[in-house]
């Protein structure tokens, strides 16, 4: 097994690690107090290819490997969760899930501008009162002649307010559960979709976040992602890849608060010594070393695994999973570190504590991720 990167992901890596340090960590604090998105920097980084790393290049995209795609998500996480948490949805919710399930002519309307940023995409699936049980969802779609009607409500969307395209999930047929649900490609202009925004959220504040309400939409067959009564299959689908673009988010989060802790280690005094030189502190900042290593480690299994065309399912859920925990436990002891500074907003690390939390909760909870795993583990089918 090869460790190392190769030329072109450190080249990629240091490109966009110098975006970052330039476009996006300066302004992060301030997009998160103002609770505002940044569309000048999303428009720079679809000129300068960050956006379209992982999309093939007959879509408009630079066709690199899942490793690169982590390197830029790792790169992203380090300066801002929102932008990253925005990007997961962009290219691991929409885009790759409309590259594996939709026909050519879909791909051929979406993937070049969803790669390029011209167009933003969302992701349906999570309702008021659906949310781990995503089978139970009561968004329905009635057939209609050449159409589908589709009625009902998604909260907490990614996106939702801004997305110009966005992948509904629905029951065309509600008696069969998981089985009964399809996915739609539903254009923002249709008549009878809107948006509700949702503020006041703990973290990722300059990421838009909303509610779409499906008021009797009417969206044509074509407009079908993948079968009928496949959606199950193609949310499962697309989750496996949004969650390993978490866990690369994570992963440069807790690097973030990492880096932060030693250089403030070093320079505060206490007992006439610099934080660094007293042994527990040490230990706090050893024990977050090793998080992130062994973080980064997951992820890049998973991404080989992608990138050889194997079932992944283990290792991405895995890697999801332990991502999100340690990224809260690094942000916590980076607090540790910093005490009342790390309480405040003059440093990252207290907005890295608070962006950490959403990762234990979306594209599948902790527990769920321990249910997936158990059920391998143990050989009981999940889902047929």
């Amino acid at each position: 097994m090869n460790f190392s990167l190769t030329s072109e992901q450190e080249t990629v890596q240091k490109s966009v690690r110098d975006f970052v340090a330039k476009e996006i960590t300066p302004f992060a604090k301030e997009w998160d107090q103002e609770e505002k998105f940044p569309w000048d920097v999303w428009k720079k980084m679809g000129e300068v290819e960050i956006i379209s790393t992982a999309v093939p290049e007959e879509y408009d995209g630079c066709g690199m490997d899942h490793i690169t795609h982590a390197i830029v998500a790792e790169e992203l996480g380090y300066g801002c969760s929102s932008i990253r948490g925005t990007y997961s949805v962009q290219i691991s919710l929409v885009t790759k899930t409309i590259l594996a399930w939709g026909n050519e002519d879909q791909k051929q309307k979406y993937v070049p501008r969803l790669a390029t940023g011209e167009i933003m995409g969302c992701y349906g699936l999570t309702e008021p009162n659906s949310g781990s049980d995503a089978a139970s969802l009561s968004t329905t779609a009635r057939e209609d002649g050449d159409h589908y009607i589709l009625k009902g409500n998604k909260m907490w969307i990614t996106n939702a307010n801004v997305a110009d395209v966005a992948i509904i999930f629905a029951k065309t047929d509600p008696d069969a559960g998981a089985r009964g649900i399809t996915a739609f490609l539903v254009d923002k202009d249709t008549p009878g979709y809107s948006t509700q925004e949702i503020h006041e959220k703990l973290g990722l504040r300059a990421s838009d976040t909303g509610e779409i309400i499906l008021d009797n939409v009417r969206v044509p067959k074509e407009n079908m992602l993948g079968p009928i009564g496949k959606g199950f299959r193609v949310a499962l689908s697309a989750l496996d890849n949004a969650r390993f673009t978490v866990a690369a988010g994570c992963v440069g989060s807790a690097q973030s608060a990492l880096d932060t802790s030693k250089s403030y280690a070093k320079e505060r005094i206490q007992f006439d010594k610099p934080l660094a030189g007293h042994q527990l502190v040490q230990q706090l900042i050893t024990n977050m070393t090793v998080d992130v290593e062994c973080g980064r480690l997951l992820v890049y299994r998973a991404g080989y695994l992608k990138d050889e065309g194997v079932p992944n399912t283990r290792e991405t859920s895995m890697a999801k999973y332990y991502c999100s925990e340690m990224v809260n436990r690094v942000a916590y002891n980076a607090i540790q570190v910093l005490g009342g500074y790390g309480f405040s907003a003059e440093y990252p690390v207290e907005r890295i504590y608070r962006d950490a939390r959403i990762n234990t909760l979306y594209e599948g909870t902790s527990q769920i991720q321990q249910l997936i795993l158990g059920n391998i583990e143990l050989g009981i089918p999940a889902f047929k």
